[in-house]
């Protein structure tokens, strides 16, 4: 793997496949009990996605995915199952990300430049806010794989 998360192969695309991981963090409502789905608003991008970013050099995807959730969201978290891995081209480069259903188990929220709100939404409530359509498919995977409604 070379320097930022990019390796050498590619899909037929311009240049090098960028590979990433992240989680599709879930906790149980303090109040209700019932399941929420953290979502981070990136400020750059003026959007609403699941934490996620680019692998160090060397490093395993799913410590990048929880690297990047306590970056994103500053919650240490607790991986479960692997979910479908997304594929999809940005500026013309060839992206892969992979994701892990993860609890979040403690933590506290800090904005930055990168992650400037979290919300912590129903699952429907979550599909709805998510400004990909590629990533609403992950939380029916979430639920499907954890078990969760």
């Amino acid at each position: 793997m070379g320097i930022s998360g990019v390796s050498g192969d590619s899909d037929g695309l311009h240049g090098p496949v960028v590979h990433a991981a992240g989680c599709v963090l879930w906790r149980r409502s303090p109040v209700t009990g019932a399941l929420e789905i953290c979502l981070v608003h990136r400020p750059k991008y003026d959007d609403w996605s699941h934490p996620k970013g680019k692998l160090e050099p060397g490093e395993e995807p799913l410590a990048g995915a929880l690297r990047e959730v306590a970056e994103e969201t500053g919650q240490r978290a607790v991986p479960g199952p692997e979910l479908p891995t997304a594929r999809y081209a940005v500026d013309g480069r060839p992206k892969q990300v992979r994701y892990w259903a993860a609890e979040a188990v403690a933590g506290t929220f800090v904005p930055s430049r990168e992650v400037d709100r979290v919300l912590w939404l129903a699952p429907d409530a979550a599909r709805a806010r998510l400004t990909q359509p590629r990533d609403r498919d992950l939380i029916d995977a979430l639920l499907a794989a954890t078990g969760r409604s």
